[in-house]
């Protein structure tokens, strides 16, 4: 007998011809005891599948079954972690954590209650703060809470829907592999939902894609030994192998019905080059050290006394290097990016551009947002053309123009330029922000985690764009992320921060892969895996709040 299966299941929304068909003729087993992943990207039914699974809905036609019985409705044998957090705002954590306790085992006495309560909070981190409300905690730390609010239920089946999306990367490794050693110890049955291809392998029996148009798609088996360690994975052939496939695969699938459903990805050339307007902007520029990070520091006050978020930080960019800065969260990495785009005071030390010290913020310094920031009533050529009028003021209208509909054409958007952006998907929103930022001819381009918020496919696609659009510009640029792949994948050099409070620069990689760059094409090169493996091993040495070694201050390192 199956422990649980869906049979012919099909689940639409809606009558008429307002019904949207979301999952298709769902066959599917899952065995007791197995980790299954389903690997999806947004729009593919992923969460309904799991809300059917959870009892939280019913199918429009076929059956879904828990050990031999219909699913009629919730149960506490199947927990559910979900990628939003549903906290009690006026309980602390221990006190929403005890509030499942209570309601699934009512007679638990009251020592033992406490006893397990503490086991769970202490399992995902938050022993130290155990008796805060969710308005004190992080979005990270409320996602730990309702990971420890699930487990504590002692459930059959762990049904996960993307836990982990919300939390910093460091943060996801570890809550992961707390789920794995759980799923191991108590051989429950796990289902987890996730759009992160690396974490399906590290975790799974077997995973199965989910397609588009809603269709269970290709399944994979995953035979590494376990357990998994992911500093290792790195250097297994299966793993990188396994990794290409469903990379390659998600990327066919993903990419092909986009383009087939929509002209979001057209590859089209522009009638004219790039606009006279926006050469005539380079022009007179200095090439070396053309952006100058010298003895840089950010000191907050706090009423304990000064706090130093950023400590001598010293860095020199060529004109049209791409640099990518990463490091784990509160390491100061955005700190530095504001503090070059003007928006954030220098305590201490100088950043140059150009010869010239940034005081303020200018449009020669464009800055693309995790969160696009459009005018939601401005169409994406109105919202382009902000700030164009004022860096090309000798153009001609046609002249400006030209440069707004030359930059939105090359992200995609040729067909949407006059839409209006509430309107737009997230990952349009920032392809419009990205055409915007390209648009003022910047002297210096800054991304502060520009695809943090979108789905991993959207991530790849604008990545793409992002080089793209960039090798026809060699703006120079700075790229913040968490994401090891994406640093490498856009970097001439990845810069790797320790941790803060009095964050420096630890590490400089060169990453000197040829350009232009494709992910595909960059799974399969040979010295990919080593660039990964010395971003991935500075990262774990920095991962419980290590500290610089004297032997390589971070000034030696920046002049290198």
């Amino acid at each position: 007998m199956s422990f649980f299966k869906f049979e012919n299941v099909d689940k639409s929304f809606g009558e008429g011809t307002a019904k949207t068909e979301v999952l298709k003729n769902i066959n599917l087993e899952v065995q007791e005891g197995e980790f299954l992943v389903l690997l999806g990207f947004s729009g593919t039914g992923k969460t309904t599948l799991i809300n059917l699974m959870a009892g939280l809905e019913e199918p429009t036609k076929g059956s879904v079954t828990f050990k031999g019985e219909p699913v009629k409705g919730p149960s506490p044998e199947r927990g559910v972690i979900f990628q939003s957090y549903s906290l009690m705002p006026w309980l602390t954590v221990n006190g929403n954590v005890k509030l499942a306790l209570d309601s699934v085992f009512p007679n638990m006495p009251k020592a033992e209650k406490e006893e397990k309560v503490a086991h769970y909070v202490k399992m995902v981190g938050l022993s130290h703060a155990a008796t805060r409300r969710p308005a004190e905690l992080s979005g990270g730390m409320r996602q730990r809470v309702n990971v420890a609010r699930a487990l504590a239920m002692n459930p059959e089946m762990l049904l996960l829907d993307e836990p982990l999306s919300a939390l910093d990367a460091l943060t996801r490794a570890n809550l992961a592999d707390e789920i794995e050693a759980i799923w191991q110890g108590d051989k429950k049955t796990c289902v987890l939902i996730t759009n992160d291809v690396d974490e399906a392998i590290i975790l799974a029996d077997r995973i199965i894609a989910l397609r588009p148009d809603g269709t269970l798609g290709e399944e994979f088996k995953v035979s590494i030994p376990r357990p998994r360690d992911r500093m290792e994975m790195n250097n297994h052939d299966g793993f990188k192998k396994l990794r290409a496939d469903v990379t390659k695969y998600l990327m066919d699938v993903g990419i092909e019905a986009k383009v087939e459903g929509s002209k979001i990805l057209p590859d089209v050339t522009p009638i004219h080059g790039a606009p006279k307007a926006v050469a005539d902007a380079q022009k007179g520029m200095i090439d070396k050290n053309f952006l100058d990070f010298s003895q840089l520091h950010k000191i907050y006050p706090t009423p304990k006394g000064p706090l130093t978020v950023v400590e001598d930080f010293n860095l020199k960019l060529n004109r049209g290097e791409f640099i990518s800065l990463i490091g784990h969260s509160g390491c100061g990495k955005s700190t530095v990016l504001t503090m070059a785009a003007g928006l954030n005071d220098i305590s201490k030390g100088a950043i140059r551009l150009d010869g010239r010290h940034v005081e303020g913020a200018d449009p020669e310094r464009a800055v693309v947002f995790q969160s696009p920031n459009l005018f939601p009533w401005l169409s994406a050529r109105e919202n382009c053309a902000i700030g164009v009028d004022k860096v090309y003021p000798k153009a001609s209208q046609a002249e400006k123009q030209d440069v707004v509909e030359y930059y939105l054409e090359r992200v995609g958007l040729a067909d949407a330029m006059d839409r209006p952006a509430h309107s737009m998907s997230n990952g349009m929103k920032q392809r419009v922000g990205i055409a915007r930022a390209f648009a003022l001819s910047p002297k210096l381009l800054l991304l502060d985690e520009p695809f943090g918020m979108l789905d991993s496919l959207t991530r790849w696609e604008l990545q793409e764009v992002l080089m793209e659009v960039w090798d026809r510009t060699k703006v120079t640029a700075i790229c913040v992320t968490h994401d090891v792949d994406e640093a490498i994948l856009l970097a001439d050099r990845v810069v790797m921060m320790t941790n803060g409070p009095q964050a420096t620069v630890g590490k400089i990689v060169d990453v000197n892969l040829p350009r232009p760059r494709s992910r595909k094409a960059l799974l399969e090169h040979p010295d990919y895996y080593k660039f990964r493996q010395e971003v991935l091993d500075f990262l774990e040495e920095y991962e419980h709040g290590a500290k610089p070694k004297a032997k390589t201050p971070a000034k030696a390192i920046a002049a290198e």
